[in-house]
Parts: structure tokens; sequence; C-alpha cells
């Protein structure tokens, strides 16, 4: 009886200690699932940022650890309290030793629950690392992205440091370049347009334009001789017959062409319209009459030199034409001042001839001086370079023309004729430049008193 019992209480005591070792092993199992969600949860914190990834990270490593640490200590704690219940279990060996198989195949879970809990911390670690120098690198590029443009920006404040510059002097230079316009428009100098292909056909057509011949315009204002000049570089006193039309008001009204009196020289002498009349205002003197197509401009001008003068230079100057001044009825002048000087008398012939030498030389000397001085003084103003002003006689031009021997009262008219005349021959390229340069000079001045002149 007592036997039975013993045996009975055993079994009650072997299941008992069953029941307990199953509850504590799910105990452990739910407490490991715990941890691993706990786990999960800090695994998914440490994705907000890279430093607070890091250091979540290195929490969850030591969260980690030490859930290692205490599962070890679990286990320890749960092998001992298995030894102690085979110890009780002995005598259901069976029983105890199932019970024992199955704590240690979930204290092996534990244990790879655990290793795999140490694995992804060591990954989440790595990937923290990794996103961290992406991080570092990133803010690298962005520094040097940031410094380049920096360097952009300053060359481009540079750059547009210099294009405001350029822009203020280009803008100085156009309000000057309008002032001085408004300047020239308010003196009646009208601005230079370059003609176009087309006008210059026209302008050719208009004074009947002849190509392989040299051609002079003889310009001033009304009444400064032009026609009679004309007349004398051909050779031609007023009253001949196809001489150019002369008289006290403006005569010429058309621009009119004379060729030279010789057909063998390839010479047209244009007179052109006094400019400053009603009929034709000095500001459109030059391209109103197609200048630009001259070979050689002569600006002449008697008592005062014009505004007119000074277009026509400047405008003569900007095509490449060659212009010479020349200041006409020397002769006139010379002897206006020598009345004013006291000398009086009405025929020279009749005179004392060295009292006349003497107050011809002085006022020649002063016409001179004076003439050419205030020509300085007009071309400095206008801004234009200084020239040469020829001081000339209608009728001693002529007598340099036609006679043999010189004139005597000569001041300026063989050079003018000379300078001329070599422009010909160095400007224009004829078929026959030898023959050409042998025969102009000598039609215009005789062989005789061009040689003497120039010694």
């Amino acid at each position: 009886m007592c036997f039975t019992e013993e045996i009975k209480l055993d079994v009650a005591n072997q299941t008992f200690a069953d029941i307990e070792a199953r509850k504590k092993a799910e105990e452990q199992q739910v407490e490991a699932e715990r941890r691993e969600k706990e786990a999960k949860e800090e695994l998914e914190r440490i994705q907000c940022g890279a430093e607070e990834e890091r250091q979540r990270a290195q929490a969850l490593q030591e969260e980690a650890n030490r859930a290692a640490e205490k599962a070890r200590e679990e286990t320890e704690r749960v092998k001992m309290e298995m030894a102690e219940a085979n110890e009780r279990a002995m005598r259901a060996q069976a029983e105890a030793e199932a019970a024992a198989t199955s704590a240690r195949e979930d204290a092996e879970k534990l244990v790879q629950q655990a290793a795999a809990e140490r694995e992804r911390a060591r990954q989440a670690e790595e990937e923290a690392r990794r996103v961290e120098a992406a991080a570092r690198e990133e803010a690298q590029r962005v520094l040097q992205a940031a410094e380049e443009e920096r360097q952009r920006a300053k060359l481009a404040q540079t750059e547009a440091e210099k294009a405001m510059a350029a822009a203020a002097e280009e803008a100085q230079r156009a309000l000057a370049a309008k002032e001085e316009a408004e300047s020239r428009l308010k003196k009646g100098i009208r601005p230079v347009v370059t003609p176009s292909l087309d006008e210059l056909e026209r302008a050719k057509e208009r004074i009947q334009y002849r190509e392989g011949f040299f051609h002079f315009a003889v310009t001033g204002v009304a009444g400064s001789g032009k026609s009679s000049l004309v007349n004398a570089f051909r050779g031609l006193r007023n009253r001949d017959a196809g001489a150019a039309a002369t008289g006290v008001t403006e005569t010429t009204l058309e621009t009119a062409m004379y060729p030279d009196p010789s057909p063998n020289h390839q010479l047209l002498w244009f007179d052109i319209p006094g400019a400053g009349t009603l009929k034709v205002p000095d500001w459109q003197y030059f391209n109103e009459h197609g200048l630009y197509v001259f070979d050689c401009i002569i600006v002449l001008f008697d008592a005062r030199f014009t505004l007119t003068d000074i277009a026509i230079l400047s405008n003569a100057r900007r095509f490449n034409i060659p212009a010479y001044i020349v200041r006409s009825k020397t002769d006139q002048n010379i002897r206006n001042i020598m009345r004013d000087m006291g000398y009086i008398s009405d025929d020279d012939e009749d005179d004392d001839p060295g009292r006349r030498n003497r107050f011809y030389k002085a006022a020649r000397k002063q016409y001179i001086e004076e003439t050419r001085k205030s020509i300085k003084a007009n071309l400095e103003n206008a801004n234009l370079p200084d020239e040469q002003v020829y001081l000339v006689s209608n009728d001693t031009m002529l007598s340099c023309v036609t006679t043999q021997k010189p004139p005597k009262k000569v001041i300026d008219e063989i050079e003018l004729l000379t300078d001329i005349y070599t422009q010909v021959v160095s400007r224009r390229s004829l078929h026959k430049h030898d023959a050409l340069s042998s025969m102009v000079i000598p039609s215009m001045v005789s062989a005789t008193s061009f040689a003497s002149m120039l010694s």
C-alpha cells in the first residue's frame, strides 16, 4: 500500500516539474520574442539619420550585448535548473530527458536568435558607417560645389563690372558723339552718311563720270572765283570760247564739266555750284553734289574760311579724297592791304617802283602770314590736321599755264600746280603712265617757267 502511494507521488512530482520547466521555457521564449521586438523597434529608429543612426546602432549593439549576456546568464540558470530538474526527475528519466531536450532546444533557439540579433546589429552599424561616410562625401561635394559657384559668381561679378564700365564708357562716347553731332548740326555741318553703291552710281551718272579720267572738283562758297580758277587751270581767259561763265553773282547753278583743252589729256574739271546760297544750303553741300566720287577737291575761298569749307575738308578726309585749300584773288587782297598801309596810287606804272615794291613786299608778307595763321586756327578748332594753304591769283595762274616766261608776282601758283598733278600721276594708274606724267605738267606750266620756278 505504501509503495503504490509512493509511486503515485513520484509521478505527480514529475508532472509538476515538467509543467514548471515548460512554463519557464515559454516565459523565456516570450522574453526572447519581446527582446527581439525591442531590437526590431530599435533598428527602425536607426534609419532617422546618419549620426543618430550610428548612435542608435551603438546603443543597439550595447543592448544586444546585454541581451546576449543576459541570455547566457539565463541559459546558465536554465541549465542549472535543468540539472536540478534532472536530479529531481531521475526517477522519471524519460520525461526528464524529454524536458531537458526541450529546454536545450529552446536554449539553442535563444542562442541562435541572440546571434542573429548580434549579426543584425553589426550590419546595422556597418550601414550606419556607410551612411555616415556617404554623408561626409556629399557634404564635401556640396562644399566644393559651393566654392566653385562662389568663384563663378565672383567671376561673373567681375565680368559684370567690366561690362558696366564698358557700357558706361560707350554711353559716355555716345553722349559725346551726340553732343558733337548736335554741335555740328548747330554749326550747319551735316553728318556724313556713307553712300550706297546705288547712290555712287547715280552721282557718277549725274556728273557724267568717265572711267580712266581724273576728275577735279573746284568747290567753295558763292563768289569765291571758282569759275575763273577753272578757266585758268584750263589755260582760258574768262571771255574765251568754251570758258566757264563768270560774274559777280553766282552763275553756276548746276555742276558743270569742262574737259582739258588738249584731247590727249585725260583730265576733267568740274565747276561746282557755290555753297551758302538759298539754292544750295551749306550743310547739304558735300553730299548733295556727290563730291565723294571725285578724285581731287579744291576748296576755294576768298575773304573768309567758312564752316562750309570745314565740312568739305572733313568729308574729303573721311572719303580719303585729296583736298587742297586755296585762297583766291591774292592780287586784289594784297592791293587792299597796300592801301590800308597808305599806298593809294591808282596807276602802278606811274608810281616810284622802289616805293611800290616796298609796299608790295610788306603787304604780301602780311597777307601770307595772316592767311596761314587764320587757316591753322580754323583747322585746329575743327579738330583737323594742319594743311598748307595755297595763295593764288587767277591771272598769275593763267600766265603760269599759258606763257613761257614765269610771272613776276608768283606766290603758290606753281607749287599748287605741281602738287595737284603729282597727285594725278601717283593716284591714277593709267595704261600710259609715263606718257601722262610727261605731258600733264608741261601742258599746265611751260617747260621754261616750270624749270625756272622749281629752281
